[in-house]
């Protein structure tokens, strides 16, 4: 059954989060839900170059939406290895973590209708997002997306891809195409390109920069997703940020997506 998005806000029981709540531990429980919870429903989206499925999970009487995106519903890129775009929606989440910026919805690697693949917390969205909505919302987090979209050289960042919460707080999704060892850095969200980066990211990156020391567990986790070389890129796009904090400028006509949602 193909169904449009809007059909899940109207009809949903689904549970938001408060924002008060956001940690890692409230984040650890909703993961926890999604890898355990039976999916009982499973309905194509309409949108998107790859399979995007909304799922009914339920787990002791609970029901909740996420979304499913499996490894076999991936399209060929031709410069992103077949049957990795899964694995780097969940490295981007686990940087997300360790950086304690919380940008990403929880989300897991687990097996589904269509085999394995992500489930990502269902964000029950209050408005459709634009780019003046976007723009107009609180600039400190809109800073960390754009520094985070560096660090994971997201290859993809539309303005439809923040997702306003029916609580007022902003996600973004869609990571897909990220963590390529070539310079493929691609936003809508150059607004603070030259500017510095606030103390308190670089502060951040650099606890970040601590917890990829080979043998630590977020190391070990990415070199499980990713190739060495990318994780090596990662550590050389960090190293940088250190060195110059500087929000960086696009690099030619490619560095800005299209279409701009």
């Amino acid at each position: 059954m193909i169904m449009g998005i809007d059909s899940f806000r109207s009809n949903s029981s689904h549970l938001n989060f408060p924002l008060s709540d956001i940690n890692a531990e409230a984040i650890g429980r909703a993961c926890h839900l999604l890898e355990k919870a039976e999916i009982t429903d499973c309905n194509l989206l309409y949108r998107g170059s790859n399979y995007v499925f909304i799922v009914t999970l339920v787990h002791n009487r609970r029901e909740t939406k996420a979304v499913y995106k499996p490894c076999q519903g991936e399209t060929h890129l031709y410069d992103f290895p077949d049957g990795t775009l899964y694995k780097r929606e969940y490295a981007a989440f686990l940087m997300s973590q360790a950086l304690e910026w919380y940008l990403i919805p929880p989300t897991v690697i687990r097996s589904g209708p269509f085999g394995i693949g992500t489930i990502q917390w269902f964000v029950d969205t209050r408005n459709r997002a634009n780019y003046d909505s976007v723009i107009s919302k609180d600039l400190s987090r809109l800073k960390q997306v754009a520094l985070f979209d560096y660090l994971v050289n997201n290859a993809d960042r539309k303005a439809g891809h923040f997702l306003e919460g029916q609580d007022g707080r902003l996600w973004v999704v869609d990571h897909g195409l990220t963590f390529n060892t070539e310079p493929k850095l691609r936003t809508v969200l150059w607004d603070f390109s030259g500017q510095s980066i606030p103390e308190k990211l670089t502060s951040d990156v650099k606890s970040l920069q601590q917890k990829l020391k080979r043998g630590k567990p977020l190391s070990e986790m990415l070199h499980q997703l990713l190739e060495m070389p990318e994780v090596e890129a990662l550590e050389q796009r960090i190293e940088r940020i250190i060195e110059n904090p500087v929000f960086s400028h696009p690099e030619s006509y490619r560095s800005v997506p299209w279409p701009w949602i």
